[in-house]
């Protein structure tokens, strides 16, 4: 694959992973429902593409490996259930925009679980961040008649962006197995962490189908899910790791949009200043400074060791 394919398919899948709020609000099942069915559907999607293009048919994971990804795809799935929940009390925007706190959790947290230095330009950018997410909340500047509920979902949002935050940890600190394999696992994982619940409280007997559903349910499994995962793990092997992380920024970019032109759901000035700093410092902490020039003895040095 040369690098237009690979940018178009990474541009394409994270466009496309902004508009999901669209359809989580017209799907009639519970948050639970839909994470288990977007798990299942998305896993079997991925699998098959695996199998077809014989991705990812190496030495599987060691058992701790394979714990680790199995907790970890209970990680995801309750990102997920509190992902959609979020859609449902607040608009796409916002809800997107704390799910996209995620860089800034890791940044905070990464002096303690990676052992990385939190530098000034690191702790700059974080601090813009949490001043953005104040000013989307709504905390300065007046709250709407829908306040409550608008709260709520910013709380679904951010502890949608926390359990995010530790699916990415995890997966950095587990080394073995392709990307497919990592994901297919934990998207197996998701759908059966969900299963029992979802049996013990009878979820399923509240579930009507018909041809709407069922063409939204497979939309998110098959497109939002499967073909989103095989698009951007496709691509991300062919870029810059700088420029993944930079493209990354078009989704809530996308959700914004989306959120305005399709609900109406318009943010206030003080809101759209928020979504900059928010987007804008998590981007800037990804930049690496220049490095100074070493002496060309040294450099020689360093290559041999």
């Amino acid at each position: 694959m040369d690098k237009k394919r690979a940018y178009i398919m990474l541009i394409a899948s994270l466009c496309l992973i902004g508009t999901i709020g669209i359809v989580r609000r017209y799907i009639p099942l519970s948050s639970e429902l839909l994470a288990f069915f977007r798990a299942s559907i998305g896993a079997v999607t991925l699998l098959l593409f695996v199998l077809l293009f014989r991705r990812g048919r190496q030495k599987l994971p060691g058992r701790k490996a394979f714990a680790g990804l199995i907790l970890n795809g209970v990680f995801l799935g309750l990102n997920w259930i509190l992902l959609f929940e979020a859609f449902n009390h607040t608009t796409i925007a916002k809800a997107t925009l704390c799910y996209y706190m995620q860089p800034t959790i890791i940044l905070l947290v990464s002096p303690l679980v990676f052992r990385e230095k939190l530098t000034v330009k690191k702790s700059v950018c974080a601090v813009l961040s949490l001043t953005g997410m104040v000013f989307v909340s709504g905390v300065i500047g007046g709250r709407s008649a829908g306040a409550a509920n608008d709260a709520k979902g910013i709380l679904f949002g951010l502890g949608a962006a926390v359990f995010y935050s530790l699916v990415v940890i995890l997966n950095k600190k587990i080394k073995e197995g392709t990307t497919y394999q990592r994901t297919l696992i934990q998207l197996f994982s998701a759908a059966g962490s969900l299963l029992p619940y979802l049996m013990f409280t009878g979820a399923f007997r509240t579930v009507e189908p018909d041809l709407k559903l069922i063409v939204l349910l497979l939309l998110t499994g098959v497109i939002y899910t499967g073909a989103f995962y095989a698009f951007y793990f496709g691509s991300i092997r062919i870029l810059k790791a700088q420029t993944v992380s930079m493209l990354s920024y078009l989704d809530p970019i996308v959700a914004m949009i989306v959120s305005a032109a399709v609900f109406r759901e318009n943010m206030t000035v003080l809101g759209l200043i928020g979504a900059v700093l928010i987007i804008g410092s998590a981007a800037v902490s990804e930049i690496p400074l220049p490095q100074k020039k070493q002496p060309e003895n040294i450099t020689k040095e360093k290559s041999i060791q």
